[in-house]
């Protein structure tokens, strides 16, 4: 019998409770672990708007705001963690969870904190330590009660891992309190207020009297203290910014994100309910298009849709809206010309040229397949861990007769979602087409060696 299966019949219930909290800690950081239960989101419009919000607190920080990912969970909780050293995570309750921009840029702030704090690669090492003073109750009690002393030993594992659960608590709290100090240093130097970060932890302070099945996970993951409500409501009181609220243009953007999120996420029926037509706001008009589109009324979401870019002509995403409308019922020549204005005005978006392309390679004619490789090779350029651009650029490389670049587009979707036989097959058969040597074949030999080390 080993120390695991002993675990399963003589633990106590204090020793399972360790167990219990430590994967909660171990499910922040590990992310290999944690992105497997994750449901993302893709919108450009949305992540341009998470980007304004955190690119100016990147650079205060002294980090490259290019190099760092945001992704979008869809998840109605509130909620934000750091994982892979440079992944910000946002649960779309956060981005919804209050009026203006002031409380999800102050939890952004605190993220940003962890991340140029390095707290990610220190938490892996704590809970290393703590798993291996745990590990040393566990064995010295198993030896304990081996020796005949039940009692003795269940005392020596059960006091073992509340001392290391104990140690993790106050070293997560330690982290916290260093974000929270780094996140107003951050929203002070770019001149704003932190009352949307208080709101938070008042938010946060409520949900702490519920049981922990109903709490956030970000309660769970970001201790709270009264010593760090003090230190933020103090900081507010003393700040040059307190008073300083979000301007015209990123309410708007905040509102359109929000009115979006609630279109696509609930039931068309209850946005209608909830942006009635009476309400001639832009966003109100936005989430009705999307609402009629979900139902499916397509002549009455184009409709919507064409009374919103009357009054806003160069809006790339009222245009990338009516592309996705039209294509997504078939309509796929007449959803072209709007994929391409808003592609024409906003060139540097790969989830834009990705829509057209797609578009490009149903049309399934030689010039149009010839614009949808130029397209995904841009947006691959942009967004090289992507799978969906490779996915695309297969069919599409297939399409023009282009035989071995599209086993390697198709090997290169396939390594990014781990089916590494897939992978492996693809790269294969790239190789067998591509000509000894070049670039193309030795990135089909770094996929071959990639899916074979993943696999080992």
């Amino acid at each position: 019998m080993n120390i695991k299966d002993m675990n399963l019949t003589i633990f106590s219930g204090r020793a399972v409770g360790f167990v219990l909290a430590f994967l909660v800690l171990l499910s922040v950081t590990a992310p290999a672990i944690r992105a497997q239960g994750l449901s993302l989101i893709r919108d450009t419009e949305i992540e341009n708007t998470i980007r304004a919000y955190a690119a100016p607190l990147f650079t205060v920080a002294g980090l490259d705001a290019d190099a760092v990912s945001v992704h979008i969970v869809d998840d109605s909780r509130l909620n934000a963690f750091v994982a892979g050293g440079m992944n910000l995570f946002v649960n779309t309750g956060l981005l919804m969870s209050s009026d203006t921009p002031d409380a999800i840029i102050g939890v952004l702030a605190h993220e940003i904190g962890h991340i140029a704090g390095g707290h990610l690669a220190r938490t892996r090492e704590a809970v290393e330590n703590a798993t291996a003073e745990a590990m040393l109750a566990y064995i010295l009690g198993a030896a304990a009660i081996l020796a005949g002393g039940g009692q003795a030993g269940g005392a020596i594992i059960g006091t073992g891992s509340a001392i290391a659960y104990q140690s993790l608590i106050r070293y997560s709290q330690a982290q916290e309190q260093s974000a929270d100090q780094a996140a107003v240093r951050y929203l002070e130097a770019v001149g704003r207020s932190a009352e949307g970060m208080l709101d938070i932890f008042y938010k946060l302070e409520d949900q702490e009297l519920l049981v922990a099945e109903r709490q956030d996970p970000y309660l769970r993951s970001h201790p709270l203290t009264r010593d760090r409500i003090r230190f933020v409501r103090n900081f507010v009181e003393t700040s040059n910014y307190t008073s300083r609220t979000a301007d015209a243009a990123e309410l708007l953007a905040h509102r359109r994100m929000v009115a979006k999120l609630y279109a696509y996420l609930n039931s068309p029926g209850k946005t209608l309910r909830v942006y009635r037509e009476n309400d001639t706001s832009l966003t109100a008009r936005y989430a009705r298009a999307i609402a009629y589109y979900r139902i499916p009324d397509i002549e009455r979401a184009i409709a919507k849709i064409d009374a919103l870019l009357r009054d806003h002509p160069d809006d790339p995403w009222f245009h990338e809206l009516k592309g996705q409308i039209l294509f997504e019922n078939g309509l796929i020549s007449l959803s072209i010309p709007p994929y391409e204005r808003a592609v024409a005005l906003r060139p540097g978006e790969p989830l834009l040229r990705l829509g057209l392309a797609r578009a490009q390679i149903e049309i399934n004619e030689p010039g149009f397949t010839k614009k949808a490789i130029d397209n995904l090779v841009v947006a691959a350029r942009a967004e090289p861990n992507y799978a969906p651009h490779w996915h695309f650029m297969g069919i599409a490389y297939g399409r023009d007769q282009q035989l071995a670049q599209s086993s390697l587009a198709l090997a290169e979707a396939s390594l990014l979602r781990n089916e590494l036989t897939e992978a492996n097959y693809h790269a294969e058969k790239a190789k067998r087409g591509l000509k000894l040597g070049t670039p193309s074949y030795l990135r089909a030999e770094d996929i071959i060696l990639a899916a074979s080390h993943r696999k080992r």
